[in-house]
């Protein structure tokens, strides 16, 4: 079985799209069965007006067109948080909307998540309100391994600060192996973008895809996986993303729970293999190729703003629309990180306010121990702050601190409530688009 989820929408989002289309294809030419694929994806790209080539979505410079033939099994509001831990529960009962297919996974099955997307400390985005929250991820797959419905899964994860859905959270000894993009305290990295030496096709405003998730499929596509485990990918992936081991750019690779798994357990089990890859024996000796630069993901989608106002044309009202957008957007930005550096002083004081919030546990804990806390505070500072949105919720660290000091959220709205005296209009209100927790 496998489940691929593009947690995001906008054509500035491109590449998490791009990422799990051509996830599709790696699994169908491995041999898995469109019943036992399940996609999740907005589907606003392919034929968004700002794509130059309708229809054709693309994840590399050169690359075929991986929309072709890509089962949506949900699209637009239906990829949210309910209907995927549905899906992966198994539970056709809960799901709301959608083709109805679920994992009906045995106990010989074997099961494969991707996830792409943004992501914050503790959490992962959504393209509908609310986000999925770590915990809630991890006690979904107990859940599942409790019911005795799969022999073994493994779960690539394409985030910034992905490592801390899963660090001081997923337990060893449920038969889950799972890597991510980055480690719990940093961005992960989008790739083949604008300026790049190796960027997209000309009309291009927005990277083709993520570094992490561009190289396990690269490699998938490549190699013969009936003789390549999950641990050597795991090596060439976190030599690819760190850039050759010098994190010039790039993140740290992570990998969780049983270790074991991927060093028995050759990637066929989960993916297939392509049969023109059966005489490609694989050699540690067989890098992928380095890219030659990539793009913050949290920035990535100032990169799309201001190529598409760098590109139209002087005078006109494309312009001037794109010149308000990329104002709004970094409005947004300096709004969000202010009232959170606000809000820190007036709990903390100005000496002790930013060293509390950006504090990080020692490795191995989570990242808070009450996740209740966690989401009421979220959905206090949106009360009176405005959307987190995919920008913020690098601010999700801080928030946790505030609940791992113990402050009431009694405190906490009354301290928001001063230091956001006006609440954002428009696509940056909760109260319009909908609260993160």
């Amino acid at each position: 079985w496998a489940v691929l989820i593009a947690g995001s929408h906008g054509f500035g989002n491109y590449r998490h799209q791009a990422d799990v289309c051509h996830a599709y294809h790696t699994m169908r030419r491995g041999g898995l069965k469109d019943e036992n694929i399940i996609v999740f994806m907005y589907d606003d790209i392919a034929y968004n007006k700002e794509n130059p080539r309708p229809g054709v979505i693309i994840n590399s410079p050169n690359g075929e067109n991986v929309y072709k033939d890509v089962p949506k099994d949900y699209v637009g509001k239906d990829v949210n948080v309910h209907n995927f831990l549905a899906v992966l529960l198994g539970d056709k009962s809960a799901l709301t909307g959608g083709s109805g297919k679920v994992v009906d996974s045995g106990p010989n099955d074997h099961i494969f998540i991707f996830y792409s997307d943004h992501g914050g400390p503790g959490v992962l985005g959504m393209p509908t309100s609310p986000h999925l929250y770590a915990k809630d991820l991890i006690d979904t797959l107990k859940k599942k391994h409790a019911s005795g419905s799969y022999k073994s899964l493994v779960f690539y994860l394409e985030a910034c600060e992905s490592g801390s859905v899963f660090e001081g959270l997923l337990p060893q000894g449920l038969n889950i192996y799972a890597t991510t993009a980055a480690n719990a305290e940093e961005s992960s990295w989008g790739t083949y973008c604008p300026d790049d030496l190796v960027g997209p096709p000309e009309g291009y405003d927005t990277c083709l895809g993520d570094l992490y998730s561009v190289s396990w499929l690269e490699d998938s596509d490549a190699h013969n996986l009936q003789t390549e485990t999950l641990s050597q990918q795991y090596r060439i992936v976190k030599e690819r993303t760190s850039v050759n081991g010098t994190y010039g750019y790039g993140s740290h690779v992570m990998q969780f729970g049983d270790l074991d798994l991927s060093k028995e357990k050759h990637i066929a089990l989960f993916m297939g293999t392509n049969p023109n890859n059966m005489n490609f024996t694989f050699t540690e000796s067989n890098p992928l190729p380095s890219v030659s630069s990539a793009v913050n993901q949290r920035d990535a989608d100032l990169l799309y703003s201001w190529h598409k106002y760098k590109k139209a044309p002087e005078g006109s009202s494309k312009k001037l629309n794109a010149q308000k957008d990329l104002i709004d957007v970094m409005s947004h930005r300096f709004h969000v990180d202010n009232s959170m550096e606000l809000i820190g002083k007036l709990l903390f004081g100005s000496k002790n306010g930013a060293k509390i919030l950006k504090a990080v546990r020692p490795s191995g804990q989570p990242l808070v121990d009450d996740w209740d806390c966690l989401k009421s505070m979220v959905r206090t500072f949106e009360t009176h702050c405005g959307s987190l949105s995919q920008y913020g919720m690098k601010h999700m660290r801080s928030i946790a601190n505030i609940c791992n000091v113990g402050v009431k959220s009694e405190m906490m709205a009354e301290v928001a409530a001063q230091a956001c005296v006006n609440v954002p209009s428009s696509r940056w209100s909760s109260i319009e688009g909908g609260f993160s927790a």
